[in-house]
């Protein structure tokens, strides 16, 4: 997987954080730069340390099922990226307040988080270098989750569910990608 590849995932990953982001941002009466600094940290260092452990996770199993590896990040992909389609196609309303204490935020980084873990699986079947996607991952999404916070505050509601809906099909394409890259028709 290449440096296109992974700048995708990442930013694919980071839109369950950039739309929880903009809920904290119209939430907020006041989005100020610190704000956003705080939101940007939680879930730009969950989004990091979830694909390692899946990495980890991932490597202890490799040898067992490295046949399969194209395929199981191709399901793991397209399952997270419909999930997130789905989510962003809902009805239901999250309920987020402008809360930014500890437990908080480590709730709501853990959730947005738990599609990177899966992610990280991936990455072990694939041979990825983990600390360059990591690094990626974290990075993009404290960047898009600081922006959220701001555009939240400014915009409102409207883009929430385009930047869930965007994150999905970016993750399912990759997914295919894969599968297709080792079926042998790239």
């Amino acid at each position: 997987m290449g440096f296109f590849e992974i700048i995708l995932i990442s930013i694919g990953l980071a839109m369950d954080a950039f739309a929880i982001a903009i809920c904290k941002g119209l939430a907020m009466k006041n989005g100020t730069t610190k704000k956003g600094i705080i939101v940007a940290t939680y879930f730009g260092i969950f989004q990091a340390i979830m694909p390692f452990l899946g990495y980890t996770l991932g490597i202890s199993f490799e040898v067992a099922i490295k046949t399969l590896d194209h395929w199981i990040a191709f399901i793991l992909l397209v399952v997270i990226g419909l999930n997130m389609i789905k989510e962003s196609l809902s009805k239901k309303q999250e309920e987020v307040n402008d809360d930014l204490s500890f437990k908080t935020m480590i709730i709501l980084a853990l959730a947005t988080s738990i599609d990177a873990l899966a992610v990280g699986v991936s990455f072990a079947f694939l041979g990825v270098n983990i600390f360059f996607s990591i690094l990626c991952i974290g990075i993009i999404t404290f960047v898009i989750s600081f922006f959220g916070v701001l555009i939240g505050n400014k915009f409102g509601k409207k883009l929430k569910n385009k930047s869930e809906l965007l994150g999905g099909i970016i993750l399912i394409i990759m997914g295919i990608k894969i599968l297709l890259d080792h079926l042998g028709v790239f």
